[in-house]
């Protein structure tokens, strides 16, 4: 399946580590590229340098673990919700997105080292609570991984 990236309002370009709580090794946005009321956008290289899964995932033919996949996108979902301005409405708060729920998740091709996946986020339901996205990851416009969540939304 070739890459289906919507138009959204919104063009941001902006580092996940600016939108989201996440850090080092477990922040998986390097750039959310744009976003809207309906999802979002962004994008993720996979490498040995920042990745420390790939010295025992398959040693000798690493690939990214399906789990990780999954948090990538789900960050890409929350960066899209940080940066438009739909969570930690009240100053001072940190916005809290955690993972209740993954669906339907399907690992169609392995990732490996140097990959970079674009995510497409969509905002299925967005409520001040609970979220629920559709998410689809692509590598060189193949569709390599997709599935649907349900986030806790809300501040720290």
């Amino acid at each position: 399946m070739a890459m289906e990236i919507p138009q959204f309002k919104n063009v941001y370009n902006t580092p996940g580590i600016e939108l989201l709580p996440h850090r080092a090794p477990f922040l998986f946005v390097d750039t959310l590229i744009a976003a809207d009321e309906t999802g979002a956008v962004g994008e993720y290289t996979y490498t040995e340098e920042k990745n420390d899964f790939f010295k025992g995932h398959f040693p000798g033919n690493p690939i990214v673990p399906g789990v990780v996949l999954i948090e990538s996108m789900a960050q890409v979902a929350g960066a899209g919700i940080v940066a438009r301005g739909a969570l930690a409405a009240t100053p001072g708060k940190e916005p809290v997105f955690v993972l209740a729920a993954v669906e339907s998740a399907r690992f169609r091709k392995p990732v490996r080292p140097g990959d970079k996946m674009t995510t497409v986020a969509e905002n299925v339901k967005v409520g001040s609570k609970l979220g629920v996205f559709a998410m689809k990851g692509y590598v060189n416009g193949e569709l390599v991984c997709d599935c649907q969540v349900k986030c806790m939304l809300g501040e720290k």
